[in-house]
Order: C-alpha cells, then structure tokens, then sequence
C-alpha cells in the first residue's frame, strides 16, 4: 500500500506507460497500436476517464477500433493491478492508471471531477484500524463527494 508516485510530470507518465507494458509483455499479450493507444491514455489521464472516454480518444487516432477492444484492453490491465477501477453509485466507472492503487478521492456531484488529494499517513491508519479491530487490510478505498468549485459557482 505504500507505493508512492510523482503526480503529473511527463517522466512519471512515461514510466507508468513503461510499467504497463512491460506487464503486458510478461503475460504475452499482444502490444497492438490500439492497445498501446489505451495504455498511453491511462498513463498520461489525471481525469480518471470512463472506458467510453477512453473508446472516444483511441478513435480518433485508430477510427476503426471497437468499443469492445477498449473493455477488453481495461479489464486486461484491472486484472493485471495496472489500473485501478472507481465504482459510483449510479453503476459507471471510471479508471485510474496513474496511481493503480487505492488513493483517497475527491469526486465531485455536479460535473463528475475526480482529484487525487494527498493524506498523509492514510497508509498507516488503514493499517492501524485494520489491527485495531482485528482486520488483515487488504486494500481501502475512501472517497469524498462534494462540489468542486466551479460547480458551487454556477
């Protein structure tokens, strides 16, 4: 739980692109100009896309690539702990590669905004309630649902 990694910078995107690759490679999965294209969008998005987000921006680069090649490619990665999946209560999803670990979020109601807040020592205390009560944690997940600051100006 304690992987920590640079925010933002092209170098961190460039080594996440690197890491999913590589894990694709060792399982034997074929690096297609499609699937290649679906990595390089998890690596570079700090906006947690959807998979038909995803689907939209490998179109306009590969125009004949299925929906279904894009679920495929995610699952493939999910499987892998390559990327990580964010439920919502209405049933979507949306998708993290940047961080493909369990990170607090900020999510907003209105406009469907997703941020990465950094809490300090969230590690530690998901471990701390975990022996508290007896638990082994395995993963966490903590969310947070508000407004951004656009959406509480409109």
């Amino acid at each position: 739980m304690d992987k920590q990694e640079g925010q933002g910078t092209e170098g961190s995107s460039r080594a996440r692109r690197q890491e999913m690759i590589s894990r694709l490679k060792e399982r034997g999965f074929r690096l297609t100009p499609q699937r290649l294209a679906v990595v390089e969008i998890l690596s570079k998005s700090s906006g947690h896309p959807s998979v038909e987000r995803i689907y939209e921006e490998v179109r306009k680069r590969f125009p004949t690539t299925s929906l279904a090649t894009v679920y495929k490619t995610v699952s493939v990665l999910k499987e892998l702990r390559e990327v990580l999946e964010l439920g919502f209560p209405d049933g979507s999803n949306r998708y993290d590669g940047k961080k493909p670990y369990p990170h607090p979020h900020l999510i907003c109601m209105g406009c469907g905004t997703v941020t990465d807040p950094d809490i300090p020592g969230i590690d530690q205390l998901a471990e701390e309630l975990g022996r508290n009560h007896g638990y082994r944690v395995l993963h966490h997940r903590l969310d947070f649902f508000g407004l951004c600051p656009r959406c509480r100006e409109d």
